[in-house]
């Protein structure tokens, strides 16, 4: 029988995920502008606070955490100021740091946003995005396998050097091992690195680069998803689709597509962070691809009336959906 999402949610805090990727923090830098500069045709931020938040599969994790769900952060970080920050930022939402691999040959990838009036003027980022060298990979997947085994797995791929085809290979291979679905939120490529995943959710941007074709109508859509499915031999892809809502394909030519649950927008920044841990949280309790989806999608809705990255906890998920939605 189907569970509801009272159910799903209740189970989702008895589960306990690993997320495996690119974790990175955000920096964000708020302000206001009153002129520009007479050195450039730039406006002047004058900085008045600092917040800084987890970001990237950091981020996915913090969703989980969120949830009421245990979450266990493999990936890489540096040995610099920036690796004990995110360690601290980590501990607060109770995730242990001690799964990430400190590397020193890298620095930690962050991502500063200056702000000015609630938009964002500029963004830098301070990383190095080569792949990992084979003992770094071999030691983000000893992490894994020393928390294992976990109801369910998330790659979290921002393209920064974590999720190498090693990494990659052994983590879909414990996922088939433990029996747990192993969801993919790809970035780049054909999306065949990440064959014999349980589901994928790239964004529609990312779907079509994949497939190399453009999304103009339900025809392309369907054919994008069908594409994937078979290259990648998933059981899913939900590619997601901004203001257009959801797109889920299943295996057996099922296709379900959910419009958007949010009605305020005010920054998308780590939406699809929220999207992956939903979705693979919800299908670790025992969610069919479906259900898990649309929970995706309200909590989506709820994510991006925040400005900056933001976990959306059980109880705002539980609340929006009695109320029919976010408001």
């Amino acid at each position: 029988m189907e569970r509801n999402d009272k159910q799903i949610l209740a189970e989702i805090g008895r589960m306990r995920l690993a997320v495996v990727g690119d974790s990175m923090v955000d920096r964000f830098l708020w302000g206001t502008v009153d002129r520009i500069s007479p050195e450039a045709p730039v406006p002047v931020v004058s900085i008045q606070k600092e917040t800084v938040k987890l970001g990237g599969a950091a981020n996915v994790a913090a969703n989980i955490r969120a949830l009421g769900a245990q979450a266990v952060l493999c990936g890489v970080c540096g040995q610099d100021e920036v690796a004990d920050r995110l360690a601290g930022l980590l501990a607060e939402v109770g995730i242990d740091p001690a799964t990430m691999t400190r590397c020193a040959d890298r620095p930690t990838t962050v991502k500063t946003r200056i702000i000015a009036h609630s938009q964002q003027v500029v963004r830098t980022d301070h990383e190095v995005v080569l792949p990992v060298a084979d003992e770094v990979a071999a030691a983000i997947l000893a992490s894994l396998d020393e928390a294992g085994p976990v109801d369910g797995i998330v790659l979290s791929d921002y393209g920064k050097g974590a999720l190498t085809q090693t990494v990659l290979d052994g983590v879909i291979e414990r996922g088939h091992r433990w029996r747990v679905p192993v969801v993919v939120d790809p970035k780049q490529g054909d999306f065949c690195q990440y064959k014999g995943a349980t589901s994928l959710t790239p964004n529609q941007k990312e779907a079509e680069q994949a497939c190399t074709l453009t999304v103009t109508d339900e025809i392309s859509l369907r054919l994008a998803g069908r594409t994937l499915l078979e290259r990648t031999e998933a059981s899913a892809v939900l590619i997601t689709r901004g203001e257009n809502g959801m797109a889920l394909f299943e295996s057996g030519d099922v296709e379900h597509h959910l419009p958007t649950q949010a009605t305020r927008v005010y920054d998308v920044t780590g939406a699809g962070d929220t999207v992956i841990a939903v979705y693979t949280a919800a299908l670790a309790a025992g969610a069919g691809f479906l259900a898990a989806a649309s929970l995706a999608n309200h909590a989506a809705g709820l994510a991006v009336r925040e400005i900056g990255t933001a976990a959306v906890s059980a109880a705002d998920l539980l609340a929006a959906l009695e109320a029919g939605g976010p408001a």
